[in-house]
């Protein structure tokens, strides 16, 4: 494969520590590289360096010569009086744009929605950076750098996306790199991993899930040679400490070799075990919500939702944007009247909310993380244990010196760590996650499902995020044409429902135009009992073989697992599990059109 673009020897400081130092690396045709760390790692910074963005301290980037490069970052430069279309295709004449499939592909995944000539000022945060993630890839790149693509898009957004980067960097096509927090997406696109921690970039080969397999192997290893380097400390230490005190200065190069093996304990990695929060005892009552509808002026956002929340229900909420999903968490959470119908909350009810905008940190900006802490109660059991409100900060990946900042100066993924701790620690017997993995790196996300699993309230969970939501909650609804509905089959079925919505929004006008509409319509005709009966039969053939693909995927995962550094038997086990998945999807769906035949 053709080399594009690399780095050699790259370092890069700040005034308060070194970021990357002796970083060397390379992009060949063909790469799709998912790129993940901790927040404050430096990610941003490696992309950055490589688009030529930022200048290294030390060492070189170079490009093959004529390569082009094409960057997405954070930040919103757009112009605010550009139109949509003029943003997306330039001054390109429009028999040109409209002619390339690959243009019209783009914008009917990122913009079909917005007026072609509406204003960038007019737009939300949201439509802003779907508009700049269109012109980006209207054009031609032979290297693409994406940083957080996925952020402000839905679900249906997010999997256009991935489809649209596979096929269009397939193999031996140019060059990928991604950095992105959410896991469904990089495990969807990438097919090379890489760590950034430690001033270091460390490569894995496969996407997240094989990185995962990869690196908890490394720990493991990690963890055994930690295990006989404590053993060791300890027959040292034992040693000292046997005997009269008068023999201790005589062997004094033991004590030296003690302090040594002492000083060398690397510090523990950032990790979260808050396994048993204390919550309330909640009754059986939690919140009913009867035919409600709720309007904005002559605006209808939900029609007749009927909904009765259950004691430790897990639920997710999906729906794009503009849904009602907010709406949908502001009835239950008792911040919104229904226009019509009601809302019944249960009595023992005690509501936490991690929402968007870091309402529990307003008006402490200026305080330090140590003062709000020290205004909450003194100690915590945790495990049997009692920590401090500093020690469970930790435990949310909080560096030490970290706690006498304030506020207003953490970053993004340290105020939400700080959030949802006071969230918790109120000890809410409901809790509403409201894009929960907002500015949250991975390892944060696998933590905050690790406490999610054995956290025993009512959870209910708005997010963009598919792993996330897959992982932490049971069952799903989304909010469709502003009615609120179950999805048996997840978020795959919630994809199938918009797929077909938007196939008939488009067959409609084609249809209007060939006649005009008939004053009646011919009612659907009912199966017959012979569609029902095969139907029946057809789901129980379904569901046996969905029970073995099951079984055939927990022994592909078992032989992973048994032999994970074994990259070559890894990667054909990873390839029958995607055989079995996409094998999985379609028999999912072949079971809800059996099911609407069977009643």
């Amino acid at each position: 494969m053709a080399h594009l673009l690399g780095a050699e020897a790259l370092h890069l400081e700040y005034p308060t520590r070194v970021v990357f130092d002796a970083v060397t690396l390379g992009i060949d045709e063909g790469d799709r590289i998912g790129i993940v760390g901790r927040n404050g790692d430096g990610k941003s910074s490696l992309l950055g360096m490589l688009a030529g963005s930022i200048a290294p301290d030390g060492g070189r980037v170079t490009r093959r010569g004529g390569v082009r490069v094409g960057v997405l970052d954070q930040a919103d430069t757009l112009d605010d009086d550009a139109t949509v279309g003029h943003s997306v295709v330039g001054d390109r004449d429009e028999h040109e744009w409209a002619g390339d499939a690959a243009v019209r592909d783009v914008i009917a995944g990122l913009v079909p929605d917005l007026p072609w000539d509406a204003r960038l000022g007019t737009l939300s945060g949201g439509q802003r950076r779907r508009v700049a993630l269109a012109a980006l890839l209207v054009g031609e790149w032979d290297v693409l750098m994406l940083d957080e693509p996925t952020n402000h898009l839905d679900v249906e957004g997010i999997a256009w996306l991935a489809a649209h980067l596979k096929t269009r960097w397939a193999r031996n096509q140019g060059g990928l790199l991604l950095v992105t927090h959410d896991r469904w997406f990089l495990d969807e696109v990438a097919t090379a991993t890489w760590e950034v921690h430690d001033r270091i970039v460390e490569p894995f080969e496969g996407g997240y899930a094989a990185y995962v397999l990869q690196r908890v192997e490394r720990d493991r290893q990690a963890a055994a040679v930690e295990a006989k380097r404590q053993n060791l400390m300890r027959k040292e230490l034992a040693w000292l400490r046997r005997g009269a005190p008068a023999r201790t200065s005589k062997p004094k190069f033991r004590i030296d070799a003690a302090n040594a093996l002492i000083a060398d304990v690397p510090p523990p990695r950032d990790s979260l075990q808050l396994s048993r929060m204390a919550v309330s005892r909640l009754g059986k009552d939690v919140v009913d919500i009867i035919d409600a509808s709720v309007s904005f002026g002559d605006k209808e956002v939900l029609r007749d939702v009927e909904w009765r929340i259950a004691p430790g229900e897990r639920t997710a909420i999906l729906g794009g944007n503009g849904a009602g999903k907010s709406t949908l968490l502001g009835l239950v959470a008792g911040t919104l009247q229904p226009t019509t119908g009601r809302v019944k909350r249960g009595k023992t009810v005690r509501l936490g909310v991690l929402d968007q905008r870091f309402t529990e940190l307003e008006g402490i900006a200026d305080d330090r993380v140590r003062e709000v802490l020290a205004r909450t109660r003194t100690t915590y059991v945790v495990d049997g244990k009692e920590l401090t409100p500093a020690q469970l900060l930790e435990r949310l990946g909080f560096a030490r010196e970290h706690l006498s900042a304030r506020v207003g100066e953490l970053s993004g993924g340290q105020k939400r760590r700080l959030q949802l701790l006071l969230v918790l620690l109120a000890e809410p017997n409901v809790l509403i996650l409201d894009e929960p993995s907002n500015d949250v790196d991975t390892d944060m996300l696998a933590a905050m499902e690790d406490l999610l699993d054995s956290w025993p309230g009512t959870l209910i969970v708005v997010s963009h995020d598919r792993y996330l939501l897959e992982r932490a909650t049971d069952q799903q609804y989304a909010i469709v044409g502003g009615r609120l509905r179950h999805l048996p089959g997840g978020v795959d079925e919630y994809l199938a429902l918009a797929h077909a919505a938007a196939a008939h929004a488009q067959a409609a006008p084609a249809t209007a135009t060939q006649a005009e509409p008939s004053t009646t319509s011919a009612p659907a005709t009912a199966p017959s009992a012979a569609d029902v009966r095969q139907a029946r039969k057809d789901l129980a053939r379904i569901e046996r073989r969905l029970a073995r693909i099951a079984d055939d995927e927990a022994a592909l995962h078992g032989k992973i697992a048994a032999d994970p550094t074994n990259f070559d038997a890894v990667a054909e086990l990873d390839a029958r599990l995607r055989e079995l998945a996409a094998e999985r999807d379609g028999l999912e769906l072949e079971w809800l059109e059996a099911a609407e035949v069977a009643g």
